[in-house]
């Protein structure tokens, strides 16, 4: 895997400490920490697709903390979150837009038949295998909420 995303950040932490990009630098760092944490908690390499479950949990936790900064009146430290959150989605796979997602959600309730807002675990199933990563799973619970009530 010699383009692997590990190997994106890796290649990314040395080209930020040669431009002395200290802010990238450490958010780059952290990503590399928590994903070579991950494999030695469980001895195996880590997929791609692993290790961009761990960056979009990465970006979760900035947008909560940015959040309640933000309302704590510390502008600063909801700045450097919201800085740090888009040196992460740099990583990840092209989001899809929420049009896009609209229409995957649409297809997926016709396929699974659903009615209501008891089906909707078979909708998210089939929604997290065709969507992978490549949309706020949080957005994507909304939108089928929303079509399961309409």
């Amino acid at each position: 895997m010699a383009n692997s995303i590990r190997h994106l950040i890796e290649e990314a932490v040395k080209s930020s400490m040669r431009e002395r990009n200290k802010e990238r630098t450490s958010t780059l760092r952290m990503a590399l920490s928590e994903i070579k944490k991950e494999e030695i908690d469980r001895r195996v390499e880590l997929s791609d697709e692993e290790s961009i479950k761990i960056i979009q949990r990465m970006i979760k936790q900035r947008k909560e903390s940015a959040a309640q900064f933000f309302e704590a009146n510390r502008e600063e430290l909801a700045n450097k979150e919201n800085s740090e959150i888009s040196i992460l989605q740099d990583f990840l796979p092209e989001q899809l837009s929420e049009d896009e997602i609209k229409v995957i959600v649409v297809n997926a309730i016709s396929e699974t038949e659903a009615q209501d807002s008891q089906d909707m675990g078979k909708v998210m199933g089939l929604l997290k295998s065709k969507i992978k990563g490549n949309a706020d799973m949080g957005i994507v619970s909304k939108l089928v909420k929303e079509n399961l009530q309409g």
